[in-house]
C-alpha cells in the first residue's frame, strides 16, 4: 500500500508567520501553488495561507462594493478567523487559516485522500516529529496511484488472492487486469472467500474498479439449511 512518504513532494515552499501579504502572494505566483505552509521558528506547521485567504481584500475592499452573501456568511462563519479580519490583514499569521490540516508521512494515501475530501483542501502539508514540516501532498501527488502498469496491479492482486486462500483452495482464481479494472474469475470454496478476494484486491494501489465472476462451492453467507451447490457474486 502506497503511503503519504511515497507521494509526496519533498521540495516545499512556506512562508513564517510575519511574511507580509505582497510577499505571500509573490510566493505563491512564484512557485505556482494555491496554498503555502506556515511555519514558526521551529519549523512546526502552525496554519495555511491560500489564494481564498488572499482574496479576502478584494471581497471586503469597501467602498460601494458589498461582497455576495456567501462571502458574507465565510465572514461569520468561517474557521480560522473571519474573512473580514483576513481583508484587513498584512501577514501570514493574521491570513492564514489555523490549526492546518495535517497528515503523517506513514499515513496511506487513501486516508490523506479522504482527509482533503472531508475538510475541502487541495493539498496538506506532511508533518513529522512536533508537527516539523516534511514535504506536502496534493490531490495530484494521489492521482499517481493510478498511473500503475496493470502488470503491476495483477501482480499485487494475485498475491492478495494467494494470501487470503492458504493454505486451502479448490480451483486457483485468476486475474486479469485492463486500463486499472481488475476481472477475477475462477471457483473458491465458500462464498466469504469470495467476498474476502474482492475486498482485498479493492485495496490495491492502482485498482479503479473489480469485476468478478467468482463462483463458490458453499454459500455460507446464507443460512445453513439453504446451501447453494454454485453461484456468481
Amino acid at each position: 500500500m502506497n503511503t503519504v512518504r511515497d507521494v509526496m513532494t519533498t521540495e516545499v515552499f512556506s512562508v513564517t508567520e510575519d511574511t507580509g501579504y505582497r510577499e505571500v502572494v509573490e510566493a505563491l505566483v512564484a512557485h505556482r501553488v494555491s496554498a503555502l505552509p506556515v511555519t514558526d521558528d521551529e519549523g512546526r506547521v502552525v496554519g495555511v495561507v491560500s489564494e481564498a485567504d488572499l482574496l479576502h481584500k478584494e471581497e471586503f475592499v469597501g467602498g460601494d462594493y458589498e461582497p455576495p452573501l456567501r462571502a458574507r456568511l465565510r465572514a461569520h462563519l468561517g474557521p480560522g478567523g473571519s474573512a473580514s479580519d483576513k481583508a484587513a490583514a498584512r501577514n501570514a499569521s493574521a491570513l492564514m487559516t489555523s490549526p492546518a490540516f495535517t497528515v503523517s508521512p506513514e499515513a496511506g494515501a487513501a486516508r490523506a485522500a479522504r482527509l482533503m475530501e472531508r475538510h475541502g483542501v487541495k493539498q496538506l502539508p506532511v508533518v513529522g516529529e512536533k508537527g516539523r514540516l516534511l514535504g506536502i501532498v496534493s490531490r495530484r501527488d494521489l492521482l499517481s496511484v493510478f498511473f500503475r502498469e496493470d502488470d503491476a496491479i495483477a501482480r499485487e492482486a494475485q498475491n492478495e488472492i494467494d494470501e487470503a486462500l492458504r493454505p486451502v483452495r479448490v480451483h486457483e482464481p485468476s486475474v486479469s487486469v485492463e486500463d486499472g479494472v481488475v476481472r477475477l474469475s475462477g471457483v473458491v470454496d465458500k462464498r466469504s472467500d469470495a467476498q474476502t478476494l474482492i475486498r482485498r484486491v479493492r485495496r490495491v494501489e492502482g485498482v479503479v474498479a473489480v469485476d468478478s465472476e467468482l463462483g463458490w462451492r458453499v454459500d455460507d453467507v446464507v443460512p445453513d439449511h439453504v446451501q447453494w451447490r454454485s453461484g456468481t457474486l
